[in-house]
């Protein structure tokens, strides 16, 4: 949300949602310094967390990584890398994320595997960006490494799936997350999933960057579940109850249902 207006806050608030996590993720241009990362860190830990609660009352909670993107930016990247912890330690941090492929290179692996043992060792929850190029061998090698790591796959959420992906995810015991976004997938394919695959440790989110994107995407998407005859409860597993679940395994995640 840091992207975005006090009011998409109070949109959101109206649209039911009391209480959002938002992942450190690309900021529309690469970074070249370490520094801007951790000006960026800082400010959705303290101003984006008292900013959610000041306009609209809401929760706000935050998970940190270095993504894939600029993983690709190796000197700076180590420096990242040894400030994480530090990070993690803070009050509305509830998790690494996100982490992953971009463009499935060595220098994005090698973040990929030391941010997962990170997490490992701290026993947090984990958001994993699968690539936006060749995103079904992306998803594939992302699951190779999960494996091979041993890491604890309940632990983890492999988001920005699509029709093209969920059988590689499935395979693991890995959460499954969809993000429902111009380019990823729309609403109604997801929903179409859900219906072959079951709701089963699934996850709907949404994007608010800036290029186009609705923070309100995913009460929208309840609503249209609602609309086709889903049984409510099942709607309320996929937009409230999965989501709970998986962040509910971090010690600073503190919001009362």
């Amino acid at each position: 949300m840091v992207s975005r207006a006090a009011d998409d806050y109070k949109r959101a608030r109206r649209a039911g949602i009391e209480c959002c996590i938002e992942p450190a993720f690309w900021s529309g241009q690469d970074k070249h310094h370490a520094g801007a990362f951790f000006d960026y860190f800082e400010q959705i830990i303290d101003h984006e967390t008292d900013r959610a609660e000041r306009t609209a009352n809401v929760d706000h909670y935050v998970t940190i990584g270095l993504e894939p993107k600029e993983a690709n930016y190796r000197d700076m990247a180590e420096e990242v890398l040894e400030r994480i912890p530090e990070y993690l330690d803070r009050d509305p941090v509830v998790g690494v994320g996100e982490i992953g492929f971009d463009q499935v290179t060595d220098d994005e692996e090698w973040a990929l595997r030391e941010q997962l043992a990170i997490a490992e060792d701290r026993d947090l929850p984990v958001i994993v960006h699968t690539p936006h190029t060749d995103k079904p061998a992306g998803t594939e090698r992302i699951v190779e490494i999960i494996e091979e790591m041993g890491v604890t796959q309940d632990r983890i959420i492999i988001d920005h799936n699509t029709e093209n992906t969920i059988d590689i995810s499935a395979r693991t015991d890995c959460w499954i997350g969809f993000t429902l976004y111009p380019g990823k997938i729309e609403a109604s394919v997801a929903i179409d999933l859900l219906e072959e695959y079951g709701t089963d440790n699934m996850i709907f989110n949404s994007a608010a960057d800036w290029d186009p994107s609705d923070p309100l995407a995913v009460p929208k998407a309840r609503d249209e579940m609602i609309d086709r005859g889903w049984d409510r409860e099942e709607v309320r597993k996929v937009v409230f109850e999965n989501p709970y679940e998986f962040f509910e395994q971090s010690p600073n995640f503190e919001y009362e249902a």
